[in-house]
């Protein structure tokens, strides 16, 4: 009897202890999110242990360039069921260009050009490309497929209505295709495991996650030289009114042991400039390191 009471207590105090440091992390995160003067939304996910953390997680934000993973994903999946080819050629028009950022439109500024869905696919996501994203999008037969297939393996509290064109066209239309960061994690977690695609398939969208050169300021600005990071940016623009709608970041970060934290950091409707949107969610990304590793 006596040493089950000592292994009881020392449960007991374990217990007393890993709680203090989820409440420690939670006030780190809540003193950052104030300097935001806007909302920040944020979810933490370890895919081992599970642990998770959130602070305003339920809110509906708008993802902006972030759903260029989850349109991605659903590219993907029509290849495993044999509708499309990875180095299948799609055709691109001098009419699928707008006024945009799109480095592959500054690479053939006439159009009228051949390119592979896995040349489109690493456009969009590691360079954050919105031509290439709206021709992945008219690819799959509009953004309503992209919402059905999410929405099928489970991820409920996300919601696509929007193409990269169509959010141009309006301010509020950027609203539209809103994510609460918890699913965005659970996002994470499901596209990760090694069966939720093919082989191939499964490789090659961490491959394009871990080449995003978007953002390099904002999860990866505070963490160790060389972590790898999977990740997706998006970013909104800034209106008459000095209030910028959309500074986000998603992705799984790896730890020195290998293991992995899921992550979603939105900074939404916020007056503060760019550095400071970029250092909040860096100084969130370092102190959920810190802690999983600690």
């Amino acid at each position: 009897m006596r040493k089950f009471c000592l292994v009881l207590s020392f449960a007991f105090w374990v217990g007393i202890a890993a709680n203090a440091q989820t409440n420690d992390l939670r006030s780190k995160i809540i003193e950052i999110a104030k300097e935001s003067k806007g909302t920040v939304g944020v979810s933490i996910l370890n895919l081992d242990t599970r642990d998770t953390l959130t602070y305003s997680g339920h809110l509906h934000l708008p993802m902006q360039s972030v759903m260029k993973f989850s349109i991605a994903i659903t590219v993907l999946h029509e290849i495993d069921k044999g509708n499309f080819k990875l180095d299948q050629l799609i055709h691109i028009d001098k009419s699928d260009y707008w006024d945009t950022y799109s480095p592959l439109k500054d690479k053939h500024p006439d159009g009228n050009f051949n390119s592979p869905i896995r040349e489109l696919l690493s456009y969009m996501v590691s360079l954050s490309d919105n031509v290439a994203c709206d021709v992945l999008i008219k690819t799959l037969g509009g953004i309503d497929k992209v919402d059905t297939y999410i929405h099928s393996i489970g991820v409920q509290n996300v919601t696509f209505k929007a193409t990269e064109f169509q959010m141009a066209q309006a301010w509020g239309v950027q609203y539209t295709n809103w994510a609460e960061v918890t699913g965005l994690t659970y996002l994470l977690d499901v596209a990760f495991k090694p069966s939720f695609l093919s082989p191939a398939s499964h490789a090659y969208l961490w491959k394009i996650m871990r080449e995003t050169s978007t953002g390099p300021k904002q999860i990866k600005g505070l963490l160790p030289p060389g972590t790898v990071v999977y990740h997706k940016t998006g970013r909104s623009g800034t209106n008459e009114q000095g209030i910028t709608a959309a500074t986000n970041d998603i992705g799984i970060i790896t730890l020195p042991n290998g293991k992995h934290l899921a992550i979603a950091i939105f900074v939404s409707d916020t007056p503060v400039d760019m550095t400071a949107r970029e250092s909040i969610i860096s100084r969130i990304a370092k102190a959920a390191y810190d802690e999983a590793v600690r």
